[in-house]
């Protein structure tokens, strides 16, 4: 299984520069950590499934000795990997740029951690189910339905979201933030069972 980890990172060797340089300006102006921590591991997660959604990459694989759960166990261990990866570098290219990374708090890495496995808890399945392209569909469809709501309906939605965050960085209680993670981590379990079963499924 580490070896097909190492593929998803080895495929995107390239452009790997890229995201560390346009990282490293986003830091140098001061754009939030957790939200770059976030997008980024989350682009990356989903370049690496997009190269396996070919047709001639899945039988490729489906013909290595891995078995399917492993192949999608892949992509829900490497995603925690690749989101530590980030924060590793964020972490360094905030000491680097700024000269300090006190400010990136152990609160903040949770939030990223997160943040990812929701996301990704949701993505997976449904790329597994109905291939990526449809996934942009709705991405488009749901930005469009966000932008309608802070237009006419939630004016101040954005500012109630920067609120939400700054309570959760200020909060003291250690009770929620190990519910949170119970919560996620059921989440993205029942998430990883899914795929494992859409995918054993899935003719190619």
């Amino acid at each position: 299984m580490f070896n097909l980890i190492l593929k998803d990172i080895l495929i995107q060797k390239k452009i790997i520069i890229v995201y560390v340089a346009t990282l490293l300006l986003y830091l140098l102006l001061n754009i939030s950590p957790v939200f770059i921590g976030f997008i980024y591991s989350i682009v990356f997660i989903m370049t690496a499934y997009s190269y396996d959604e070919k047709d001639n990459i899945n039988i490729l694989l489906n013909s290595l000795p891995y078995t399917r759960k492993e192949i999608v166990s892949s992509k829900y261990i490497g995603a925690l990997i690749f989101t530590s990866l980030f924060v590793i570098v964020i972490f360094v290219g905030d000491l680097v740029v700024n000269g300090n990374a006190a400010l990136f708090s152990w609160k903040e890495t949770l939030l990223i951690f997160g943040l990812v496995m929701v996301t990704t808890a949701f993505i997976l399945p449904f790329s597994y189910k109905f291939k990526s392209q449809y996934l942009l569909i709705a991405s488009a469809v749901l930005f469009g339905l966000y932008i309608l709501a802070i237009s006419f309906f939630f004016r101040n939605l954005n500012d109630r979201l920067r609120e939400l965050i700054q309570e959760f960085m200020t909060l003291q209680e250690i009770q929620f933030y190990f519910l949170a993670i119970l919560m996620i981590l059921i989440l993205y379990i029942a998430s990883w069972l899914l795929s494992i079963r859409i995918y054993e499924r899935k003719v190619f």
